[in-house]
């Protein structure tokens, strides 16, 4: 096929031949909430294929905020930033990756699915570090930035414990000393855990977060392909989380059934941890709704089975009614094709009070819905420890008029004053949100 028709022949046909798949049949707030609409699932031979080609922001561009709020950039010119974590001192980490350098291409899917995602801006090397940035004058803006740490291995999740840093790299867990201040980690890290990872490692994003007393680690681990077809057995110890007791170095899964589990935070009211999931592909524009929810120690949430609780994946064979039983509703649907990565609950004081104890969410954009969703940061107002609302928009504009990306919003974190902090790993720029000034 490649000889007889060319490549750029092959490559034209085959985005032409999936961009004219399944259209969305609802509007996209149908898959938010804490009950979406969940309609019958499409299949094709070829998914939808409807990406923001890349294009970055020029000079002066930047994000749209909200009524009531102002965006500026804290840093700029990083190289796809993707995490951030805010030390006790105000100093913001930003892991610089992406996916590590991979054998094969999969066949002619995986090599299809390859072009789209560099076409969205995921084709890049990854930089393998994790940059320090300081704003010691307290302007908002960055005037410090160091390598804190290099030679990592596609990391991402990043959690202090007193002195102690812990990195999650996509095969393993590391531990670095840390002082308080210092702009260098020099000192080589020790291994706490091996994390699944491999030839296919299909979900390489791995994220960590400590306890509240600081005596375990929760990692994220997602799944190994779509909807199982790269073979169970592939999938151990994947679409999960792990917790790991830091005494006794011991590791169980928490949790199962979560296609791919990403952002991880406390919710401060009720004390639960919550995760931000990012569901299955390939069932029409309108399947299936990704979702946050609190996590159930031991629960099982229906990847690759069932989604949304019981409702079954026909695509996955042997089927496994018996797990399907056990599968739990999430709490909250994210909307369909928004790859909800970022999660934080805002504990600060710097926005209105309507905004404690809400989460905001980071969503890095679809490439298998038309038309597009997610490509914004939202909020989801809490209370009592529960969603309390319809999400709200609080940063749009990342794709233009004409379709392309500027930018690809990702992680999301509250810094020491109280701003939102959201980093942008196609426009590589860490974005600082604030009430805006009256």
């Amino acid at each position: 096929m490649h000889r007889h028709i060319g490549l750029p022949a092959l490559i034209a046909t085959l985005l032409i031949l999936t961009a004219c798949a399944d259209t969305a049949k609802l509007p996209e707030s149908a898959g938010f909430g804490p009950a979406p609409t969940l309609p019958p699932p499409v299949t094709s031979a070829l998914p939808t294929v409807h990406i923001a080609p890349v294009k970055g922001w020029s000079n002066g561009e930047k994000p749209t905020a909200a009524p009531g709020f102002a965006v500026s950039a804290f840093a700029t010119g990083l190289d796809h930033p993707r995490w951030l974590a805010v030390l006790p001192n105000g100093d913001v980490l930003v892991a610089e990756t992406n996916k590590p350098a991979k054998k094969g291409d999969g066949g002619i899917r995986g090599w299809v699915m390859g072009l789209v995602m560099k076409r969205a801006g995921a084709g890049v090397q990854s930089a393998d570090r994790i940059t320090l940035l300081r704003d010691a004058d307290g302007d908002g803006i960055a005037e410090t930035r160091s390598t804190f740490l290099a030679g990592l291995h596609s990391p991402f999740g990043m959690t202090l414990i007193g002195d102690s840093l812990y990195v999650a790299n996509t095969d393993a867990l590391m531990r670095f000393p840390y002082r308080s201040g210092q702009t260098q980690i020099t000192a080589p890290g020790v291994k706490v855990a091996d994390l699944p990872a491999g030839e296919i490692n299909h979900h390489w994003t791995k994220n960590v977060i400590a306890s509240r007393d600081g005596k375990r680690l929760y990692v994220t681990v997602g799944s190994n392909s779509n909807a199982g077809e790269n073979g169970i057995d592939k999938e151990e110890g994947r679409a999960a989380i792990h917790e790991i007791d830091l005494a006794t170095g011991r590791s169980r899964l928490f949790a199962s059934g979560l296609r791919n589990p990403v952002g991880l935070a406390w919710q401060p009211q009720s004390g639960a941890l919550w995760v931000a999931v990012n569901e299955r592909d390939e069932l029409g524009s309108d399947l299936v709704p990704d979702y946050m929810t609190s996590v159930k120690e031991g629960a099982f949430y229906g990847w690759p089975y069932s989604y949304y609780g019981q409702h079954v994946d026909a695509r996955v064979k042997p089927p496994r009614p018996d797990l399907v039983a056990k599968a739990i509703v999430p709490d909250y649907a994210l909307g369909a094709h928004t790859a909800s990565l970022g999660l934080t609950f805002y504990e600060g004081s710097a926005l209105p009070k309507h905004y404690a104890g809400g989460a905001f969410i980071g969503q890095h954009g679809s490439w298998n819905r038309k038309p597009r969703s997610g490509y914004k940061v939202i909020f989801v107002p809490f209370a009592d420890g529960k969603p309390a609302g319809m999400p709200e928009e609080i940063l749009t504009g990342f794709v233009d008029a004409q379709g392309d990306a500027l930018g690809r919003p990702v992680g999301v974190a509250v810094d020491r004053k109280g701003a939102l902090l959201v980093a942008d790993d196609v426009g590589n720029v860490v974005w600082r949100v604030t009430a805006a000034r009256r």
